[in-house]
């Protein structure tokens, strides 16, 4: 029940019951209404920025968790990341080695994927940031995983031609020169022996009486049969397969055809002096994907350590050659 007020009358001196009219009272319940509605304003303001919701400490979880699991996903592509690193550090440095064939360039292994824009669809959120990262992490390591397996086909197939290819490496001597004593001029500077001026010697030179047999250092097929009167004179090349060639000049005489295989060990060949040649010799170069490299290196089947060493020695006479 409410209660009833009274206020005191100076001219009666009395006290008299206050009646309140209905607008009064109307504004009076305004006024009420007003400061419970800011009152539970201020609260609710003040409870939001001191305390969280239930479904905010929910949000806040999952945002938590979501976070948690970027972290361990970005952990798992390094791991990843570096585990492909590795393989391709042991494709181009071993594997490709022991086979001799040539790493993969790394603008194949990380080409970009170019064109439009592939990760339109995942923009305009949010997350879009983060989700378009790992989706561009996972689209390159898919790429160069891509890249490393077709990379082991080649392994697997060069590793299936090993003995094919070992075969065809030019790994012996053309000549018979078993005391080492017909090794005459190698590789490097030497003076022409004709215009007697420094000139690049790209091969090596082997003495022998004119007739000598001349052998093919690998397994191939005869590529050149040439009888020129000049420069290198009668030569033969045999091309062996896997980036190997190899050339015979300043020959008296053939003893195979082009177009023909050989094995290595065969005679295809007599020593001469054909073309520009002071004395009757071999001359003999080694090509690896059409460039000239040194053919000391390659006749590991005919020498020890020890006379290998000491073919390194006789072959880097800086002397004259004889063509």
């Amino acid at each position: 029940m409410a209660k009833i007020k009274y206020k005191f009358n100076h001219n009666s001196i009395s006290y008299e019951k206050i009646v309140l009219s209905g607008k009064q009272k109307f504004y009076r319940f305004l006024t009420y209404l007003s400061a419970t509605l800011i009152i539970a304003i201020i609260y609710n303001v003040a409870f939001t920025l001191f305390f969280d919701t239930p479904k905010e400490k929910g949000l806040i979880r999952e945002n938590k968790q979501l976070a948690d699991q970027y972290i361990n996903l970005n952990n798992k592509f390094d791991l990843v990341e570096n585990t492909l690193e590795d393989l391709k550090k042991r494709d181009d440095n071993i594997y490709r080695v022991i086979f001799e064939a040539e790493p993969i360039p790394a603008s194949v292994r990380s080409a970009g994927f170019g064109g439009t824009n592939r990760y339109v669809d995942l923009q305009g959120f949010k997350s879009s940031e983060l989700v378009v990262e790992i989706a561009q992490r996972l689209d390159k390591i898919t790429k160069e995983l891509y890249v490393q397996s077709k990379s082991y086909d080649e392994v697997i197939e060069m590793a299936e031609n090993k003995e094919e290819m070992v075969a065809a490496v030019p790994a012996i001597m053309p000549i018979s020169n078993k005391d080492l004593r017909r090794t005459a001029s190698g590789w490097g500077w030497r003076i022409h022996p004709i215009y007697k001026i420094r000139k690049f010697h790209y091969g090596m030179d082997f003495t022998a009486q004119t007739g000598t047999e001349i052998y093919v250092t690998g397994d191939g097929v005869v590529e050149v049969v040439d009888n020129s009167l000049r420069g290198y004179g009668k030569r033969i090349v045999v091309n062996h397969g896997f980036g190997y060639k190899t050339l015979y000049a300043h020959l008296n005489g053939f003893n195979v055809r082009k177009g023909q295989k050989v094995k290595r060990g065969e005679v295809i060949g007599f020593v001469g002096s054909s073309g520009t040649s002071t004395a009757p010799h071999l001359h003999y170069e080694v090509f690896k994907n059409n460039n000239k490299v040194n053919p000391v290196h390659y006749y590991f089947n005919d020498l020890t350590a020890e006379e290998f060493d000491k073919m390194i020695f006789i072959s880097s006479n800086s002397g004259q050659s004889f063509d």
